[in-house]
């Protein structure tokens, strides 16, 4: 859809819910279920009231436009709203499920890997499942191990399913409306360090495409590929390179899943060398995967070894200055692709 230039200043926050409202505006299939998105038992003289909306504010304002048969309290239970919100997508509905963090999804995985993911392929096309669950990923707000982790690529891995990682206002208001419109479960991994992080956002409505990355710098000296928070430290990095003369292009993944392996490949044919940043653990993540494309597809492209900068292989620490050691820096980051031109 195309986007007007007239813009404002938003908090990634605020863009998601107003996607949200324009959604719910534009199509009356699309709900919201989660746990305190409409209030729980409070009520003011309508009978309405309204809640802080989740711990983000992602929903705050809703039921008293859309009332509680469109904006609805769930028991504590992944489980149950999951499978609601897959139950609901199936029969016609448009359903917005929050998962208020990615962590979670163990709770509720059955319903999304064997039920959501499944059901279009497993009665050949004819049922779509066109649910959003919109979830918390991520450290940097001492929230601990339990509340802080980048489990993103275990929906990544389940087929049927499709991933974004929105990393600024604007894409996260694109994206969150693309994917409420569209007809597979789609997964919206926001991160809660951006929330409060204001960017230039359109006031009308707009979707982006799902599958597509984007270049937020051009460069020709080497390519670090962030998503979702790390493209902002792959940014902060290619300041950094610049002071050396190095020009550093930096691609913002922003879908998962699908993956834009064309952007990605065609960056590293023009700088021939790469840094993938990701905050996820080592083992198996999105990281790991980008090399592996690299390594099979992209491999007489390279003049130096692909390098990923990674968190460790450990679960996030709630103490300050440990958390902030894990989580991968532009310092590291920029070292890292000096190493390139030893």
């Amino acid at each position: 859809m195309a986007v007007s230039t007239a813009t404002r200043q938003l908090l990634y926050g605020q863009a998601i819910n107003e996607a949200l409202r324009q959604e719910m505006q534009r199509d009356p299939r699309v709900l919201v279920m989660g746990e305190d998105v409409a209030g729980g038992a409070t009520r003011d003289e309508q009978g309405l009231g309204d809640s802080w909306g989740g711990p983000f504010g992602l929903t705050r304002g809703l039921v008293k436009e859309f009332g509680r048969d469109r904006v609805l309290d769930t028991p504590i239970s992944e489980m149950g709203f999951i499978g609601a919100a897959v139950g609901a997508a199936a029969t016609g509905l448009r359903p917005v499920a929050d998962l208020m963090f990615i962590d979670f999804i163990g709770s509720g995985l059955d319903q999304v890997m064997n039920q959501g993911a499944k059901l279009r392929y497993m009665f050949g096309g004819k049922t779509r499942v066109p649910m959003t669950i919109m979830t918390a990923i991520g450290a940097g707000l001492q929230a601990a191990s339990q509340h802080s982790q980048m489990l993103y690529s275990m929906f990544v891995h389940i087929p049927g399913l499709k991933v974004v990682a929105p990393s600024d206002a604007y894409t996260a208001k694109g994206l969150m409306a693309a994917a409420i419109r569209d007809d597979d479960p789609v997964i919206v991994c926001n991160h809660k360090a951006l929330f409060a992080v204001k960017g230039d956002c359109p006031e009308e409505e707009y979707t982006l495409p799902i599958g597509k990355a984007r270049l937020v710098r051009e460069g020709s000296g080497v390519t670090l590929v962030g998503m979702s928070r790390t493209t902002s430290t792959c940014q902060q990095a290619a300041n950094l390179l610049a002071r050396d003369g190095i020009e550093a292009e930096v691609v913002d993944v922003l879908s998962l899943s699908p993956l834009d392996e064309q952007t990605i490949l065609g960056s590293l044919a023009k700088t021939r060398r790469v840094v993938i940043v990701d905050e996820s653990t080592p083992r198996c993540n999105m990281a790991t995967d980008i090399a592996a494309l690299i390594a099979d597809q992209g491999f007489d492209l390279l003049d130096a070894p692909v390098k990923r900068v990674t968190a460790p292989h450990a679960p996030v620490p709630f103490a300050p200055v440990l958390e902030a050691a894990f989580i991968p820096s532009a310092e590291r980051v920029a070292e890292t692709a000096r190493s390139l031109f030893d």
